[in-house]
């Protein structure tokens, strides 16, 4: 039963490592982000990314409080509830992909950023798309 038991947490743990490694692979892999991205990283050397990124996603974040929804989504509200924001993704020094939706329909926005130190980041729309109502 001890060998057994041995066998088992054996067993166990090489499974935990080939999970432990395969996250790795996929943050490593994961070109797409800023976090990963040294060039794009580069561009901002004098600065502290992680309160760059907090800054950046607050300040798209803010324009959710506006009554008719962001307007960085570039679609008109379709039924009850105005479009927002829900997550944001900076991918480099300049883009962002944020998916948005009004509690029915899911979109997803490509947008242009420019950082600001001393005042709000900068956005601009690039592309934006909206999804057809077909899940739930």
């Amino acid at each position: 039963m001890i060998n057994r038991y041995d066998d088992l947490v054996t067993i166990n743990k090489k499974e935990i490592k080939k999970v432990k490694d395969s996250i790795v692979k996929l943050v490593e892999n994961d070109k797409f982000s800023l976090d990963n991205n040294e060039y794009a990283q580069e561009y901002y050397f004098e600065h502290d990314l992680k309160k760059l990124k907090a800054k950046v996603k607050e300040d798209l974040m803010a324009f959710n409080s506006d009554k008719r929804g962001n307007k960085y989504v570039s679609y008109d509200q379709i039924g009850d509830n105005p479009f927002l924001i829900n997550s944001v993704k900076i991918l480099n020094h300049r883009w962002i992909i944020a998916n948005f939706s009004d509690g029915k329909v899911w979109g997803e926005v490509l947008i242009k950023y420019f950082h600001n130190t001393d005042k709000p980041t900068d956005f601009e729309t690039v592309e934006t798309l909206i999804y057809q109502e077909t899940l739930n």
